[in-house]
């Protein structure tokens, strides 16, 4: 079984919209604007390149990530790596044909599969609402999350707030840094 990996910057209150900017959110950039940048934060970020094997989005994030992301040499793994889309909209001709093999899956069924196949971990980058889908499936194994220490309030947030039982969490990495943000990394409990 593969590990699923949720990734994301979010504010102490829960927000991971808009942390690099984008058009239409009052607190758009925060990541970036909002605290201090020291690099030895972001090593995770560096790091789950390495170790991932594939990723899955949604379709505004792919939608957001594939006319960027191809050329940027930050995110140079992610290119050759095998991506995975999940939308009941796109077809195979809205994909970009410059960021490496990309599959669309249709359904959370589909996302369940591919954890079944052999292979490391899968990152999920972005993609809000798909986070939220798959933690209410309980498809997500492993959180990496690097807590700004900021309350945006307004915004898409990680977590799905249905009415379920407790999800336990264990907390197998964690630093806080000099600029206030905290790394966590939680595996899922079963």
């Amino acid at each position: 079984m593969r590990t699923l990996i949720s990734t994301a910057f979010i504010s102490l209150d829960g927000v991971v919209e808009a942390p690099g900017g984008e058009p239409g959110y009052r607190n758009s950039g925060w990541a970036v604007n909002g605290v201090d940048f020291l690099p030895e934060a972001y090593e995770i970020k560096g790091r789950e390149q390495k170790e991932a094997t594939a990723m899955l989005m949604g379709r505004v994030s792919y939608e957001a990530f594939s006319p960027v992301w191809p050329d940027m040499e930050d995110f140079a793994d992610y290119k050759v790596m095998p991506k995975y889309v999940v939308s009941t909209t796109l077809t195979e001709g809205d994909l970009v044909s410059d960021w490496g093999e990309t599959t669309v899956l249709r359904s959370l069924d589909d996302v369940a599969a591919l954890k079944r196949t052999e292979g490391g971990p899968i990152i999920v980058h972005g993609s809000a609402t798909l986070n939220r889908s798959l933690a209410d499936a309980d498809l997500i194994d492993r959180y990496h999350l690097l807590v700004f220490p900021l309350l945006l309030g307004a915004g898409k947030r990680l977590f799905s707030d249905a009415d379920r039982d407790t999800r336990k969490l264990e907390l197998v990495e964690h630093e806080a840094y000099a600029n206030g943000l905290q790394k966590n990394v939680f595996d899922v409990v079963r």
